[in-house]
Protein backbone atom coordinates (compact mmCIF):
# COMPACT_ATOMS: atom_id res chain seq x y z
CA UNK A 1 0.00 0.00 0.00
CA UNK A 2 1.25 3.30 -1.22
CA UNK A 3 1.37 5.95 2.61
CA UNK A 4 2.79 8.92 0.63
CA UNK A 5 1.75 11.15 -0.74
CA UNK A 6 -1.57 11.09 0.25
CA UNK A 7 -4.91 12.91 0.09
CA UNK A 8 -7.26 14.53 2.89
CA UNK A 9 -9.22 12.13 4.49
CA UNK A 10 -12.27 14.21 3.55
CA UNK A 11 -12.07 13.89 -0.62
CA UNK A 12 -14.70 12.46 -2.13
CA UNK A 13 -16.49 11.89 0.88
CA UNK A 14 -20.04 13.11 1.67
CA UNK A 15 -20.10 11.60 4.97
CA UNK A 16 -21.05 8.59 7.00
CA UNK A 17 -17.76 6.26 7.83
CA UNK A 18 -17.98 4.08 5.14
CA UNK A 19 -15.26 3.76 2.88
CA UNK A 20 -15.97 5.54 -1.01
CA UNK A 21 -15.14 3.57 -3.70
CA UNK A 22 -13.85 5.72 -6.87
CA UNK A 23 -13.51 4.16 -10.01
CA UNK A 24 -10.73 5.58 -12.40
CA UNK A 25 -9.98 4.13 -16.08
CA UNK A 26 -6.55 4.22 -16.62
CA UNK A 27 -6.69 4.85 -20.72
CA UNK A 28 -3.86 4.85 -23.49
CA UNK A 29 -3.23 4.24 -27.18
CA UNK A 30 -1.67 0.46 -27.45
CA UNK A 31 1.55 -0.82 -25.70
CA UNK A 32 2.07 3.26 -23.74
CA UNK A 33 2.62 1.25 -20.59
CA UNK A 34 -1.65 0.45 -18.71
CA UNK A 35 -1.08 -2.67 -17.96
CA UNK A 36 2.40 -1.62 -16.21
CA UNK A 37 1.09 0.94 -14.47
CA UNK A 38 -1.49 -0.85 -12.84
CA UNK A 39 0.59 -3.51 -12.06
CA UNK A 40 2.85 -1.08 -10.30
CA UNK A 41 0.64 0.36 -7.88
CA UNK A 42 -2.25 -2.16 -7.15
CA UNK A 43 -2.12 -2.98 -3.71
CA UNK A 44 -3.67 -6.56 -4.52
CA UNK A 45 -2.73 -9.05 -7.14
CA UNK A 46 -3.69 -7.12 -10.66
CA UNK A 47 -6.66 -9.19 -12.77
CA UNK A 48 -5.22 -8.76 -16.19
CA UNK A 49 -6.19 -10.24 -19.40
CA UNK A 50 -2.97 -10.28 -21.36
CA UNK A 51 -2.83 -12.22 -24.45
CA UNK A 52 0.17 -13.44 -26.17
CA UNK A 53 0.27 -11.30 -29.86
CA UNK A 54 -0.04 -13.49 -33.02
CA UNK A 55 1.07 -13.38 -36.62
CA UNK A 56 -2.91 -12.08 -37.53
CA UNK A 57 -2.94 -9.06 -35.06
CA UNK A 58 0.48 -7.73 -36.56
CA UNK A 59 -1.87 -7.01 -39.67
CA UNK A 60 -4.06 -4.92 -37.16
CA UNK A 61 -2.16 -3.44 -34.44
CA UNK A 62 0.44 -0.66 -35.48
CA UNK A 63 3.79 -2.10 -33.72
CA UNK A 64 5.59 1.36 -35.15
CA UNK A 65 8.07 2.15 -32.23
CA UNK A 66 7.43 -0.63 -29.67
CA UNK A 67 9.59 -3.25 -30.66
CA UNK A 68 9.89 -6.38 -28.38
CA UNK A 69 5.80 -6.18 -27.62
CA UNK A 70 4.73 -9.66 -26.58
CA UNK A 71 1.40 -9.26 -25.38
CA UNK A 72 -1.22 -7.14 -25.26
CA UNK A 73 -4.70 -6.75 -23.11
CA UNK A 74 -7.50 -7.96 -24.75
CA UNK A 75 -10.26 -7.04 -22.37
CA UNK A 76 -8.81 -4.69 -19.22
CA UNK A 77 -6.84 -4.48 -16.61
CA UNK A 78 -8.14 -4.11 -13.38
CA UNK A 79 -6.36 -2.85 -9.73
CA UNK A 80 -7.23 -1.48 -6.34
CA UNK A 81 -5.21 1.59 -4.28
CA UNK A 82 -6.41 2.98 -1.20
CA UNK A 83 -5.67 6.27 -0.73
CA UNK A 84 -7.10 6.51 2.87
CA UNK A 85 -8.98 4.98 5.39
CA UNK A 86 -12.22 6.32 3.66
CA UNK A 87 -11.18 6.45 -0.37
CA UNK A 88 -10.28 3.47 -2.32
CA UNK A 89 -9.51 3.43 -6.09
CA UNK A 90 -10.76 0.94 -8.25
CA UNK A 91 -8.67 1.24 -11.46
CA UNK A 92 -9.82 -0.12 -14.56
CA UNK A 93 -6.91 -0.42 -17.43
CA UNK A 94 -8.44 -0.05 -20.90
CA UNK A 95 -7.50 -2.09 -23.82
CA UNK A 96 -5.67 0.24 -26.30
CA UNK A 97 -6.48 -1.15 -29.75
CA UNK A 98 -8.78 0.21 -32.25
CA UNK A 99 -10.82 -2.74 -32.51
CA UNK A 100 -11.59 -2.97 -28.82
CA UNK A 101 -13.16 0.63 -28.51
CA UNK A 102 -16.65 -0.13 -28.13
CA UNK A 103 -15.60 -1.72 -24.43
CA UNK A 104 -14.53 1.85 -23.87
CA UNK A 105 -18.10 3.08 -22.80
CA UNK A 106 -19.41 0.55 -21.02
CA UNK A 107 -16.27 0.54 -18.68
CA UNK A 108 -16.61 4.43 -18.85
CA UNK A 109 -20.03 4.35 -16.91
CA UNK A 110 -19.68 5.20 -13.42
CA UNK A 111 -16.54 6.45 -13.63
CA UNK A 112 -15.22 9.90 -11.92
CA UNK A 113 -12.24 10.59 -14.13
CA UNK A 114 -9.45 9.17 -16.22
CA UNK A 115 -6.04 9.09 -16.36
CA UNK A 116 -4.51 8.98 -19.93
CA UNK A 117 -1.40 7.61 -20.26
CA UNK A 118 0.95 9.06 -23.30
CA UNK A 119 3.85 7.86 -24.80
CA UNK A 120 6.16 11.55 -25.82
CA UNK A 121 7.32 9.49 -28.85
CA UNK A 122 3.88 8.77 -30.38
CA UNK A 123 1.57 11.88 -29.34
CA UNK A 124 -0.25 11.71 -32.31
CA UNK A 125 -1.53 7.97 -31.13
CA UNK A 126 -3.45 9.79 -28.52
CA UNK A 127 -5.22 12.39 -29.90
CA UNK A 128 -8.37 8.91 -30.42
CA UNK A 129 -8.19 8.39 -27.37
CA UNK A 130 -8.51 11.70 -25.50
CA UNK A 131 -11.46 12.40 -28.06
CA UNK A 132 -12.95 9.39 -26.66
CA UNK A 133 -12.67 10.20 -23.07
CA UNK A 134 -14.03 14.11 -23.49
CA UNK A 135 -16.86 12.47 -25.48
CA UNK A 136 -17.62 10.07 -22.32
CA UNK A 137 -18.02 13.61 -20.11
CA UNK A 138 -14.73 12.62 -18.49
CA UNK A 139 -12.56 15.17 -16.57
CA UNK A 140 -8.78 13.43 -17.22
CA UNK A 141 -5.42 14.44 -16.32
CA UNK A 142 -2.37 13.46 -18.94
CA UNK A 143 0.50 11.33 -17.42
CA UNK A 144 3.52 11.45 -19.59
CA UNK A 145 5.26 8.05 -19.00
CA UNK A 146 8.75 8.24 -19.52
CA UNK A 147 10.43 5.44 -21.68
CA UNK A 148 14.36 4.64 -21.54
CA UNK A 149 15.90 6.51 -23.81
CA UNK A 150 13.21 9.46 -24.56
CA UNK A 151 13.84 12.60 -24.29
CA UNK A 152 12.38 14.90 -21.86
CA UNK A 153 9.51 17.34 -23.58
CA UNK A 154 8.54 20.62 -22.30
CA UNK A 155 5.29 20.65 -20.84
CA UNK A 156 4.37 23.65 -23.24
CA UNK A 157 4.67 21.83 -25.80
CA UNK A 158 2.70 18.59 -25.08
CA UNK A 159 -0.26 21.08 -24.18
CA UNK A 160 0.02 22.42 -27.75
CA UNK A 161 0.62 19.04 -29.55
CA UNK A 162 -2.60 17.53 -27.57
CA UNK A 163 -4.95 20.83 -27.59
CA UNK A 164 -5.30 20.56 -23.98
CA UNK A 165 -6.88 23.01 -21.89
CA UNK A 166 -4.85 25.00 -19.37
CA UNK A 167 -6.21 23.34 -16.28
CA UNK A 168 -6.06 19.94 -17.52
CA UNK A 169 -2.74 18.57 -15.47
CA UNK A 170 0.34 17.21 -16.64
CA UNK A 171 2.77 15.05 -14.63
CA UNK A 172 5.36 12.97 -15.85
CA UNK A 173 5.63 9.32 -14.28
CA UNK A 174 6.97 6.26 -15.01
CA UNK A 175 4.73 3.02 -15.09
CA UNK A 176 7.06 0.99 -13.44
CA UNK A 177 7.43 2.84 -10.30
CA UNK A 178 5.10 2.45 -7.51
CA UNK A 179 5.73 6.11 -6.25
CA UNK A 180 5.67 7.68 -9.38
CA UNK A 181 2.88 6.28 -10.42
CA UNK A 182 0.90 6.89 -7.33
CA UNK A 183 1.83 10.54 -7.45
CA UNK A 184 0.16 10.62 -11.06
CA UNK A 185 -3.35 9.25 -9.69
CA UNK A 186 -2.91 11.83 -6.82
CA UNK A 187 -2.76 14.37 -9.25
CA UNK A 188 -5.52 13.20 -11.30
CA UNK A 189 -7.74 12.72 -7.58
CA UNK A 190 -6.72 15.88 -6.63
CA UNK A 191 -7.56 17.66 -9.86
CA UNK A 192 -11.46 16.15 -9.71
CA UNK A 193 -11.89 17.17 -6.05
CA UNK A 194 -11.17 20.74 -7.36
CA UNK A 195 -13.82 20.08 -10.74
CA UNK A 196 -16.24 18.94 -7.94
CA UNK A 197 -15.87 21.63 -5.58
CA UNK A 198 -16.08 24.05 -8.59
CA UNK A 199 -19.33 22.80 -9.39
CA UNK A 200 -21.22 23.22 -5.90
CA UNK A 201 -20.18 26.62 -6.06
Amino acid sequence: MVSEPSLAEHAYVRGGDTQTPVKILVVGHFAVGKTTFIGSISEIPPLSTEERMTRAGETVDDLKGVAGKTTTTVAMDFGRLTLSERVVLYLFGTPGQQRFLQMWEAMARGALGALVLVDPERLADSFAVIDLIEQYGLDYAIAVNRFDGSPLREERALREALDLLDDTPVVTCDARDEKSSAQALITLVRYLQDRALQEQT
